[in-house]
């Protein structure tokens, strides 16, 4: 997960800072212009572009998973290509525009200022937004890549807090950053990351049908490097370099890796700051502090990329300037002169109006000011808009499935209303009118192929069946608790592709001869395991304890080998590989028997005599199960199973030395139970080669990587101790084996046993 984070968390930190310190600008500029009350209108913009990042992700991610799997290909790739793009043009604006950056904000405020409120939301919504839709698309892009969301989202988000800290820092004036070298040094990391996924981009577009050349392989290392190594895992999650890569991808990861970082590092040569002047020379706006400028920068506190807000306790109040004459008080002016005539002589003033009575007067009217609108509406407006026009985007992009069709099923009659469908995903309402449960399953009914199954339709219930269907024959197949199965009329769906996947069914029928081949490899298994612990016993019972040490790793390989018919031993098993997890006394339980209590006394030290009650209750339980198995029940469906099961205990107890106990043997005991899965697959190899023709030699190929590296750590009858085993090599061996596991995850559901075959 950890390999897959670290790109994301670059971006994150660089573009939460560059967002960051353009919130921080536009926030001191406002405290230092006094308009401390235009605070908020800078947050909803703010609260804006974060509701429109995340609602576009929304989209990304919910309109992309309802394509098929090759539009989803192309679909993927055209925005990873996008998405470089747009961390290309980001890192290349940043480096020019660190410097003045500060300047450019200041301005726009400025400006901002002196019109609407609207006018400065709008400006730190697009300050803030673009940096938003750029990190949502190379969050979506990485993520995809990665194949999860846990990586990518962790690495985001640890990014943008430890983006937010610093832009507090720089705030507070408790930190100073040289933001060019930052962007910089960061911007060449970002052009590796950014090739990588410039290549896995065209891959998709190669896989998605977009472009040519999908097999036609320019690396292909796949043979000789551990695609589960620690190395391989790290370079394909920070920079999207695999083993298998194609002439396209090879052209586009170099030739962008080539040109970009070229131009890159000549405008950063070319923006170098130039040798120093003479100390009387004057100093040139390049030459000076790589920080943002801020109108106080002359002040001597003035010393960080972002200006924060003044102590008011040492600023200077402007002394008010006296007052013209004109605008004194009547109180304080000359008295006003009589109006003389031309002559010079006084002219008589004019009556002062006589008011009028009270009662004739009209009453006064109070003043209405404009309506106030509520505090809250702008910013859950900001935030619902967007919101509402991705749910609107989803719901008109995403293709939503038919739920015209209601299909009656039942003990007699199966398919009742089943009408041609169109292509594409499909909602197909089961209703159950018959009096029992029934599986249910939509069909081919040419080659039995399964599109879609409900198992354990009960009478009166009705349950959606959704399935994808394409160009083809369909019909449905119901199968009554009790009774024979009945099957649907046919009906051909034209056009539409090939893009629904069906399984073939597997029967017990099917199972019958690699059951039968199986249960003779565990007869002939028991009956070695039988001679092996007489000949452990009797090492034991002759106190040839040396001896007793190599015999008992022989018999316990033996045993480890038959791990696909575990299921089938009942109670056998804990007599003869049981362990003291759980049991009160530990490994000095009474209960405790089998192979791993005679190898903690034969490794700890017990003498023959301690030894010999537990080495013929091996003997017992090992002939009990050889006269038990061939009548013990063993369940066709256990064989699919264990495959994947056999691994899943090795990774677990194996691998993790969980269950050693003196011996230092479990990498042998690793190295049977792939044995065991190797011969499980052989018997299965007919049935997985009709349905999966390409996952096997996938399979074979991890089972070959895997054998490899276990060959590497035994010399003879000596193995090394997983505890013993540098990092890289249990790394290697666990990746090996996990990689195995999750290739060998969909043989359980391709041969699982279904009633409609």
């Amino acid at each position: 997960m950890w390999d897959d984070a670290f790109p994301s968390f670059l971006i994150g930190l660089r573009e939460g800072l560059e967002a960051g310190l353009i919130v921080s600008i536009l926030v001191a500029t406002l405290v230092r212009a006094g308009a401390r009350n235009r605070l908020a209108q800078v947050w909803t913009g703010v609260l804006a572009a974060i509701a429109l990042a995340m609602s576009f992700g929304a989209v990304l991610t919910f309109t992309a998973a309802s394509l098929s799997a090759t539009a989803q290909e192309a679909f993927g790739g055209t925005l990873s290509v996008i998405a470089v793009a747009f961390v290309t043009a980001m890192v290349f604006w940043m480096r020019r525009s660190a410097r003045s950056l500060s300047g450019e904000i200041k301005e726009k405020v400025t400006g901002a200022l002196a019109m609407g409120s609207g006018v400065l939301i709008v400006t730190s919504f697009l300050a803030v937004g673009r940096e938003g839709l750029e990190t949502a698309l190379f969050l979506w892009t990485t993520a995809r890549a990665a194949g999860e969301s846990a990586g990518p989202l962790t690495g985001a988000g640890i990014g943008l807090v430890l983006a937010a800290g610093l832009c507090w820092g720089l705030y507070r004036r408790v930190l100073k950053i040289n933001l060019t070298k930052f962007f910089t040094y960061t911007g060449a990391v970002l052009i590796v990351i950014a090739a990588g996924v410039l290549g896995y981009g065209l891959r998709d577009l190669q896989e998605g049908r977009v472009f040519p050349g999908n097999t036609a392989y320019a690396l292909d290392l796949s043979g000789s490097i551990d695609a589960g190594s620690w190395y391989s895992t790290l370079l394909q999650g920070v920079l999207n370099i695999t083993p298998t890569m194609t002439w396209l991808q090879t052209a586009g990861y170099v030739g962008y890796l080539a040109v970009v970082m070229t131009l890159f590092v000549r405008g950063v040569r070319a923006s170098a700051p130039k040798p120093a002047a003479e100390p009387n020379a004057p100093q040139s706006a390049a030459e000076k502090s790589e920080v943002p400028e801020d109108p106080a920068a002359d002040r001597p506190e003035s010393k960080t990329a972002v200006d924060g807000p003044e102590p008011t306790s040492g600023a200077e109040e402007p002394e008010p300037e006296p007052a013209s004459s004109a605008e004194k008080p009547q109180s304080q002016s000359e008295p006003e002169p009589e109006p003389q005539s031309a002559a010079g002589e006084p002219e008589p003033r004019p009556a002062a109006p006589v008011p009028a009575p009270a009662a004739d007067r009209p009453e006064p009217q109070p003043a209405r000011g404009p309506r106030r609108r509520p505090a809250w509406v702008v910013p859950v407006a900001v935030v619902a808009v967007p919101v509402v026009v991705a749910g609107v985007v989803v719901a008109v992009a995403r293709p939503k499935p038919s739920s015209g069709q209601t299909v009656a099923v039942s003990e007699t009659e199966c398919g009742k209303g089943f009408t041609a469908p169109k292509a594409g995903r499909q909602t197909f309402q089961m209703q159950n009118t018959g009096s029992k449960t029934s599986e249910v399953y939509l069909i081919d009914p040419g080659t039995n192929a399964v599109y879609g199954e409900i198992e354990g339709l009960a009478p009166g219930t009705t349950r959606d069946l959704v399935a994808t269907v394409a160009g083809g024959t369909y019909a449905w197949r119901c199968v009554p608790s009790s009774g024979k199965a009945v099957t649907s009329k046919s009906v051909t769906v034209t056009g539409g592709g090939s893009s629904a996947k069906a399984v073939v069914p597997v029967s017990e029928n099917d199972l019958a001869a690699p059951l039968k081949a199986y249960k003779e490899y565990v007869d002939q298994g028991l009956a070695t395991l039988v001679a092996q612990t007489r000949t452990l016993d009797a090492d034991i019972e002759g106190n040839h304890l040396d001896q007793a040490r190599t015999d008992w790793l022989t018999a316990h390989l033996a045993y480890s080998s038959l791990g696909a018919a575990y299921g089938t031993f009942e109670d056998f098993d804990k007599k003869i590989n049981g362990r003291a997890d759980g049991l009160a006394g530990g490994v000095a339980d009474p209960d405790f028997a089998g192979f791993h209590r005679i190898e903690y006394g034969l490794w700890h030290g017990q003498s023959a005599d301690e030894l010999k009650t537990p080495a013929q209750a091996l003997v017992d339980a090992a002939a009990g199960l050889q006269k038990a198995f061939p009548t013990q029940d063993f369940d066709p469906g256990d064989l699919p199973l264990r495959a994947h099961e056999i691994l899943e205990n090795t990774l677990q107890f194996e691998l993790t030395a969980d269950t050693d106990l003196g011996s230092g043997t479990n990498l042998a005991t690793a190295n049977a139970n792939l044995a065991g899965t190797n011969e499980l697959l052989t018997v299965l190899r007919p049935l997985l080669t009709a349905r999966a023709p390409k996952l096997l030699p996938t399979v074979d190929a991890d089972i070959a990587r895997l054998q490899k590296l276990l060959d590497a750590e035994h010399q003879g009858v000596v193995w090394t101790s997983v505890e013993t085993l540098d990092a890289a090599t249990r790394q290697q061996l666990n990746g090996a084996t996990g990689q195995l596991l999750e290739d060998l995850a969909p043989v359980p559901d391709l041969l699982e046993i279904r009633k409609s075959a």
